[in-house]
């Protein structure tokens, strides 16, 4: 756990972000209290964390991909530039007697939308700066950097917001931004130098949806972390009720209850490395759901402080375990050229969890009452134990691999990065007894090709020779074929080797890279309109003796 400390950016930069999560969440009491004094509606409450965590559900994956085209570091000082912006205005309009709830929601929203923009630049770098032998115990200082914050930062904005109000609370916050700002500033990144240029946002941003969408390992890491955060939002934006209404205190215990959250949550988050060395991740998760189950069920039934206080903490140590191992889970299953857009979506659907279930807990806590709520939210925990059989965990992790030495395309026409679309044909010559086990194997082939950015993938066997089967695939252009080209994992190398090894000849596959020339799009000059064909071109031919 201690391995990343000893580097001397990331220390300095993991101390900052502390303090910086210290602040936010001394904002969260502070902006959740003061929407009760001011509405006493449990929907508005619960708006304030779908505020901050709406933005992120949003913006993820454009964050995820600008993360993975431009310096991360710039990205990350900008995005927290605009959460800093954000914590300003709140303490301004705080200091100014303008709050209301409209400006809370405001100012929470520009807060989330700045945050979104920064933790999948900075999470991507976290093996830059650590190496990727210690980026499990990165991320698990990262998830502890936000639950010891947690642990202690709403006792101390409940103490701030009952002894000193609302403005030094939101004041505070702003204050403690400065300190990552000055870490990630002092970051001397050594950036590698792309070979190609980056991609353009909207394909950038396409391309990580599809990684995703054809990443089984990573698909089903996601659906585990929409049920956990969807459990977990109940806590999150029930508890100012909890303390009120059930346990009939005032910010003090509202203060008390967060804090033991993030007391068992940094208390399980250190033996969170030496968990996941000793047991699969898979019962470590359905252990977490169990206990986060109970806990859920605990809280709702209790009316006494110290017993509520002791579920929170199972509660929060539960959450931490369980989202630092599906965090470790996508970014070990997600090659370097995508981690920034597969942590995006990471952190799209713990957004999406929280957001959508602080609502969902909200509406439910309004129509009928803030137990049954919770209840309901303990019971669908304890449910998802059993998604461990639909949508179990991958054990192993994505090694990138590159292109095979001395594979260079070779290219007599004259092309520029933009010239496309590029069709790729690859014939195989495959004896027909193994016909059936080339084609189970050619499906796993298509799902690498797609997830690296090919589209239209297809595979025919030849009428007259049944031994010739043709996989034909398309790129937009030539560098998006380039790109691919960089992109394989070992896994997806394995594959297409296993499907060469059916060839009946000894040599390669032979491969085919053409340019798709559409009717009307060949200028044989740079300066030379491009009018399209005319319908004359195409004019039937007479058969010969018709007059």
């Amino acid at each position: 756990m201690g391995a990343p400390l000893r580097q001397r950016a990331f220390r300095r930069i993991w101390t900052a972000s502390l303090f910086s999560n210290l602040g936010q969440q001394v904002q969260a009491v502070a902006a959740a209290w003061t929407m009760l004094q001011i509405t006493h509606a449990p929907h508005l409450v619960a708006m304030v964390q779908t505020a901050s965590m709406l933005p992120i559900m949003l913006l993820a994956i454009a964050a995820g991909a600008i993360a993975d085209m431009y310096d991360r570091r710039k990205v990350a000082i900008a995005a927290l530039c605009l959460s800093f912006s954000g914590a300003l205005l709140l303490a301004a309009v705080a200091a100014l007697g303008l709050i209301s709830p409209v400006l809370i929601l405001l100012c929470c929203f520009i807060v989330g939308t700045g945050l979104a923009l920064y933790s999948p630049a900075w999470q991507s770098s976290a093996s830059e700066v650590v190496g990727p032998e210690a980026m499990p115990a990165a991320v698990a200082l990262y998830s502890l950097s936000n639950n010891a914050a947690r642990s202690v930062g709403p006792a101390i904005g409940g103490i701030i917001v009952a002894s000193a109000g609302m403005v030094v609370a939101f004041s505070l916050n702003a204050v403690l931004y400065l300190p990552i700002l000055i870490a990630l500033y002092l970051w001397k990144r050594q950036a590698e130098p792309p070979r190609l240029p980056p991609e353009r946002l909207d394909r950038a941003m396409l391309a990580g949806l599809r990684y995703v969408r054809h990443a089984p390992p990573i698909r089903r890491a996601i659906g585990r972390t929409v049920a956990m955060a969807m459990g977990t939002s109940a806590i999150y934006s029930m508890t100012p009720f909890v303390a009120r209404q059930i346990l009939g205190g005032g910010p003090g215990t509202y203060g008390l209850l967060l804090g033991a959250f993030g007391i068992g949550a940094v208390g399980f988050g250190l033996a969170t490395a030496r968990l996941r060395a000793r047991f699969p991740i898979e019962w470590t998760v359905r252990g977490c759901s169990l206990m986060l189950g109970l806990a859920l069920l605990l809280i709702s039934l209790s009316r006494h402080t110290p017993l509520t206080a002791l579920a929170m903490l199972c509660a929060g140590g539960a959450w931490m375990v369980s989202i630092s191992l599906l965090n470790v889970s996508v970014q070990l299953s997600s090659p370097r050229w995508v981690s920034g857009r597969a942590l995006a979506a990471f952190q799209a659907v713990i957004a999406g969890g929280l957001a959508g279930g602080a609502w969902l807990w909200g509406q439910i806590g309004q129509q009928i009452d803030v137990a049954t709520a919770i209840q309901i939210a303990g019971m669908v925990m304890l449910g998802s134990i059993f998604l461990g059989y639909l949508l179990p965990l991958p054990a192993s992790a994505a090694i990138e691999a590159g292109p095979p030495p001395g594979s260079d395309p070779v290219v007599k026409l004259d092309i520029t990065g933009r010239s496309g679309p590029v069709v790729i044909e690859i014939e195989y010559a495959v004896a027909p007894e193994d016909a059936r086990r080339f084609y189970d194997v050619m499906r796993q082939v298509k799902r690498s090709r797609e997830r690296n950015g090919a589209f239209d993938v297809s595979l025919a066997r030849d009428m007259a020779d049944p031994s010739v089967w043709v996989e034909r695939f398309h790129y937009p252009t030539w560098n998006d074929y380039l790109r691919a080209r960089d992109r394989p994992t070992a896994e997806d190398l394995a594959v297409r080797d296993r499907a060469t090894e059916f060839q009946i000849e000894k040599h390669e596959p032979r491969v085919r890279r053409m340019l798709e020339r559409p009717f009307g799009s060949v200028r044989w000059r740079d300066e030379a309109p491009d009018h399209g064909p005319r319908m004359s071109d195409f004019a039937p031919v007479p058969p010969p003796g018709n007059s």
